[in-house]
């Protein structure tokens, strides 16, 4: 190769490299073959080549190309390689060495090598130097007409402002580069933008905006060959925010990995830190200290002070979290080593007070959260509630209403944050951000011993989603599509198992989930809490505080109703009915001693699957059970629709045709030979009575994701979401329909769910597998009763006692 044509080729494969580094690879190892004795395009081609490997995610080889560049290259040309060099190693985790390199590079390119100082010390935590060397950069930059460095420049000082919460200057900064980036024709960039994109939004709080960002770069990125690990890691992260922890703790793991195949030890550490997170969301306290313990010696190990600081943070809210003896040797200089992470800034203030709680130094306590309370005033709503939640600690003794008063405040910032997400799952999980201000509201309320406000609290840490406005995500037609492939796949599945079905009903699940995480709501907004005075009818207007009984007690009972019940379903023997009896006796002394009128009964955690009516004050007396009062009043005031009826039964269940065609029958109506969910879905939408006498699964895993099974395929969560309206009374005769999944802040997921979210006023359905011949007779005794004009409630016990036996089904709601 001509001397004169390799240099024109390494400059064709440098410009390759920025624009598709894929290709750039074989392109440049060619030319570094072809110009033995060229040392300027040797030099040049190596740089590019170790580029594209950088950018590709071989870091640990892109070093090696780096140095032979820097080592045959001259002046500005070597200065070039140090700068692309400098950034390999910073990803390797060798901060210090990436400095030294830059430094070399400074007096040959000095506006381009402070933009990527400034890259290297964001890593390092020194947030102040690196906006300073930006600011510099840009100005210079943009004198001289450098589109490439300019762009590169505003995409790194986009995501430091996010940092810093500075959100306006975060997008305007990536939409400038976005703009710079497709002129340029830097399409893996373009995927790059945009998941930091989805990170400002996600550091916002707008989760659906986020979360769409994400799905754009994990798109374009794979597409032109680029890293995915990054994306993993804000999805991790974003997931976090809004409490979806096992997700977190998947989607982290994942990003380890790819880091660490990458040779990106960089990011490794940050991403254990993510993992101690998950871990403490999940109360697990050990596993926390385990992660934030190896993040933090590798955060010492690359010389990241910053970093490190916020892993003891974490090794110091693992101690707390385990009641542990907490040992902080200089909590001011952790604290400074936080600045410009106000978030954890204010969490650390609020752990130390904690400390300091702990050590009796009530002083110390108080100037920690009079610090951290400042952040009430501004910054994202979950910033914003925090500093309402030590506001709220600060005033617990001295004034405990105006610690009420801040507990409500910042419930109320969070619930209109809330409000916005289109998606269930995100709502029921991101009220664990109202867990600690709503345990805070009900101990001052406790201690001051009135009913009223024990109540008030109560409800407000109960099923926050119930206390919103009726909400469903938008029609969406992506959403649409995707819901038939799924129901189509597992009804392939059932009926010829095989890996790859499998896999696409795995993956079709994750679109829908991602999808409908990414719509709005359509209607919303926080409501309060029913007041005591709305609830007269209830216990003659009278409220009490009353002690029940030891939560443990009552917990190892409980685990032995459903045991019980599913034994006596499928192998009846006297020993097993002989514990059910005791067992519910137990039960009923503590929770209901003398209880002799209909029962509403508002359950908390393992409560919501108690089958109330196998207790004796229940029986033969109309028991509903509801997620909150509030739900319950909301429903119970409703008026009365016309009474019609539609009943369809799914496949594989002995017994559910002839249920159906009994049920219709009684209301002379038809029977569907072989519903489908189109036909549930009709039904559902018009009719203001539906029994459904059909396979129920509840998925813990994926609660959305439970099902009834029809013909056609399964009716899962995302259908029922999606309906214009609901029946105000749903009967599901199916195993476990009844059952909800209880996550963080007394939040329910699941088909139950789902129908009084939307506004279905009562629900009777199974809490425990219940038999096939005995679900027949019972159902028919409960729509007989119905017919005559029976409430659900009252139909429901009629029925249970007419029969003499226990069951497992409940009436929910009102």
């Amino acid at each position: 190769m001509l001397a004169g044509s390799a240099l024109h080729a390494a400059r064709e494969a440098m410009h390759l490299a920025d624009v598709d580094p894929v290709k750039a690879i074989p392109l440049a190892s060619q030319i570094v073959a072809a110009a033995q004795g060229d040392a300027e395009a040797q030099a040049l081609a190596e740089q590019a080549w170790g580029h594209a490997l950088a950018q590709t995610g071989q870091v640990d080889l892109a070093v090696t190309h780096l140095r032979r560049a820097v080592r045959l290259g001259t002046g500005e040309a070597a200065a070039e390689s140090r700068m692309k060099l400098a950034f390999a190693l910073v990803h390797q985790g060798r901060a210090a060495s990436a400095l030294r390199e830059l430094d070399l590079a400074v007096p040959a390119l000095d506006a381009r090598a402070r933009g990527q100082r400034a890259v290297i010390l964001y890593h390092l935590g020194r947030l102040d130097d690196a906006f300073a060397d930006y600011q510099v950069a840009e100005r210079a930059i943009r004198r001289s007409g450098d589109q490439l460095h300019l762009q590169r420049v505003l995409l790194n000082r986009g995501v430091l402002q996010a940092e810093r919460n500075n959100f306006a200057a975060a997008t305007k900064d990536l939409l400038e580069a976005d703009r710079l980036a497709r002129e340029l024709g830097r399409h893996l960039v373009v995927g790059i933008i945009a998941e930091n994109l989805g990170f400002v939004e996600g550091r916002r709080g707008d989760v659906p905006a986020a979360l769409a960002h994400l799905d754009r770069a994990e798109e374009i990125i794979a597409q032109h060959g680029g890293q995915l690990a990054p994306v993993l890691l804000d999805r991790a992260e974003l997931l976090m925010s809004v409490g979806l922890a096992g997700e977190a703790r998947d989607h982290a793991a994942q990003a380890i990995t790819a880091f660490r195949d990458d040779g990106r030890q960089l990011k490794v550490p940050e991403t254990r830190l993510l993992l101690a997170e998950a871990a403490l969301l999940a109360a697990d306290p050990a596993a926390a200290g385990q992660h934030a313990r190896a993040a933090l010696a590798q955060f010492i190990r690359q010389g990241r002070d910053h970093h490190a600081a916020l892993a003891r943070a974490t090794v110091l809210r693992a101690a707390l979290s385990a009641g542990k003896p907490c040992r902080i040797s200089d909590p001011e200089g952790m604290v400074a080593a936080l600045h410009g992470r106000p978030a954890a800034v204010v969490q650390a203030h609020l752990d130390l007070a904690a400390v300091a709680g702990r050590r009796r130094q009530p002083a110390r306590a108080a100037e920690h959260l009079a610090i951290a309370s400042r952040a009430r005033g501004s910054g994202p709503a979950t910033l914003r509630a925090r500093g309402w939640y030590a506001q709220a600690l600060l005033l617990e003794r001295t004034n405990p209403r105006s610690a009420a008063a801040a507990a409500r405040r910042g419930l109320r910032v969070l619930d209109e944050n809330h409000a916005s997400l289109g998606a269930s799952d995100l709502r029921a999980h991101s009220a664990m951000h109202r867990a600690d201000l709503a345990s805070l509201g009900l101990r001052v309320a406790l201690s001051s011993g009135k009913p009223a406000d024990v109540f008030e609290w109560a409800e407000r840490g109960r099923a926050s989603r119930f206390l919103q406005h009726s909400v469903r995500p938008p029609d969406d037609p992506e959403l649409a599509s995707l819901l038939p492939l799924l129901r189509a796949t597992a009804l392939e599945l059932e009926s010829s198992p095989s890996p790859r079905l499998r896999h696409r009903q795995v993956e079709l699940e994750r679109q829908i989930k991602n999808r409908s995480r990414q719509l709005r709501a359509v209607t919303g907004g926080p409501a309060d809490p029913v007041r005591p005075s709305s609830l007269d009818q209830l216990a003659d207007g009278r409220l009490e505080l009353r002690t029940v009984g030891p939560v443990g007690e009552i917990g190892d009972l409980l685990a032995r109703v459903p045991f019980a019940l599913r034994h006596l379903a499928h192998r009846p023997r006297p020993e097993i009915a002989e514990l059910l009896r005791s067992t519910a006796s137990k039960l009923d002394s503590l929770l209901l001693s003398g209880c002799d009128r209909p029962l509403v009964v508002v359950p908390t955690g393992v409560l919501h699957d108690v089958p109330w009516s196998t207790l004796p004050s229940c029986q033969g007396k109309p028991v509903v059970v509801s997620p909150s009062a509030t739900l319950w009043h909301t429903a119970s005031s409703r008026p009365a629709r016309p009474r019609t009826y539609a009943v369809a039964s799914g496949p594989g269940l002995p017994g559910a045709s002839a249920e159906a065609a009994a049920v219709a029958e009684i209301h002379q109506i038809a029977s569907p030979a072989s519903a489908t969910v189109d036909d549930v879905l009709k039904a559902l939408n018009t009719a203001s009575t539906v029994h459904l006498a059909a396979h129920g699964r509840l998925n813990p895993d994926n609660p959305l994701f439970s099902a009834l099974s029809l013909h056609d395929g399964p009716l899962v969560v995302y259908d029922v979401q999606r309906l214009d309206q609901v029946p105000e009374t749903v009967i599901m005769a199916a195993c476990d329909a009844g059952r909800s999944v209880v996550v963080s802040g007394n939040e329910l997921l699941g088909l139950a769910a789902t129908f009084l979210e939307r506004g279905t006023s009562q629900l009777i359905a199974p809490v425990v597998p219940v038999p096939d011949a005995e679900t027949e007779e019972l159902m028919v005794a409960v729509h007989r009763r119905l017919r005559d004009g029976r409430t659900p409630a009252e139909a429901l016990a009629e029925a249970q006692q007419e029969l003499g036996q226990p069951s497992g089904f409940v009436c929910v709601g009102a």
